[in-house]
C-alpha cells in the first residue's frame, strides 16, 4: 500500500456582505492541517471558554479581532481574500459576484500550500465556484471533485463539499468568516472617514433605518449598489 504522507488540508470558504446596501462583497478562503484544533490557534491570546469558534455574526466585535489576530500569527494557516465592487454587484448580481470571488479567491490560495498537500475544500451553503473554461467538475459521492487554474494555468484538482451553515459545523469555514468580516468591515470604516453622513462605521452599509434616511438625505455615493437602491428609492 501507498505511504502518503501528505498533509491534509482544510480549506473553508465563505463570504460577507450580500445583503448591504452599500460596498463590495467579500470571500474568505482559509486552509488549516485537517488535524488543527481552534483551541490550539487561540490558546495563546484568550483561554478556550471565553472564546470558542463560532461564526463570525455571533462573536463580539473584540471577540472577533482577537481571533483574526490569532489566524494571522499562526504559521500553519493560509488564507487568502478577494472582493466585488458594488459595480460588479450591479452588473452580473451578487450572488454571482460572491461566486466570482470564491473562486478566485481558492485559486490563489492553493498556490500558497506547502507541495505536497492534499486538500479538502469546504464551501459555505449558497457559495459555488464557478464552472468556466477553466474548470471541470465531477461528483465523486458527498464531494463535488472540481480542478482549477490558477492565474499561472497551472491545475490543482481537490473535492469540495457544500456545507449548510457551514459557519457553524466547519473550523476552517468559521476562521474565514472571520477574517472576511474584519476585512469588510475596516473597509466600510475607511468609507465612513470620506462619507461621515452615512454612518457606515456602525452598519458598514446595511440597510438600517439610518442609512435609508441618509441616502434620502445626501444621495448616493459611488459605494452604493444601484439594483439594491432601487428597492427603497
Amino acid at each position: 500500500m501507498k505511504d502518503d504522507r501528505r498533509t491534509t488540508f482544510h480549506i473553508g470558504i465563505d463570504e460577507v456582505g450580500r445583503g448591504p446596501l452599500a460596498g463590495p462583497v467579500v470571500v474568505c478562503a482559509v486552509a488549516i492541517p485537517a488535524r488543527c484544533k481552534p483551541s490550539s490557534i487561540i490558546k495563546k491570546f484568550a483561554s478556550r471558554s471565553s472564546m470558542q469558534l463560532r461564526d463570525s455574526k455571533k462573536l463580539t466585535a473584540p471577540q472577533r479581532a482577537l481571533w483574526a489576530t490569532a489566524i494571522k500569527s499562526d504559521s500553519r494557516i493560509f488564507y487568502s481574500l478577494a472582493s466585488m465592487s458594488p459595480r460588479v454587484v450591479d452588473r452580473i448580481n451578487v450572488t454571482q459576484a460572491a461566486n466570482h470571488a470564491a473562486t478566485r479567491a481558492v485559486a490563489k490560495l492553493i498556490t500558497q500550500l506547502p507541495a505536497p498537500a492534499k486538500i479538502e475544500v469546504f464551501l459555505d451553503g449558497g457559495i459555488f465556484l464557478l464552472e468556466t473554461r477553466k474548470m471541470k467538475h465531477e461528483k465523486r459521492g458527498r464531494f463535488l471533485s472540481t480542478c482549477v487554474y490558477t492565474d499561472a494555468e497551472k491545475k490543482f484538482c481537490f473535492p469540495v463539499a457544500t456545507i449548510i451553515k457551514g459557519d457553524e459545523k466547519i473550523p476552517a469555514i468559521s476562521l474565514a468568516s472571520i477574517l472576511a468580516k474584519e476585512y469588510r468591515d475596516a473597509l466600510m470604516h475607511r468609507v465612513h472617514k470620506k462619507y461621515p453622513f452615512y454612518g457606515f462605521d456602525t452598519h458598514v452599509g446595511y440597510g438600517t433605518k439610518k442609512h435609508i434616511a441618509a441616502i434620502h438625505a445626501h444621495g448616493r455615493t459611488p459605494h452604493h449598489r444601484e439594483s439594491f437602491l432601487k428597492k427603497i428609492i
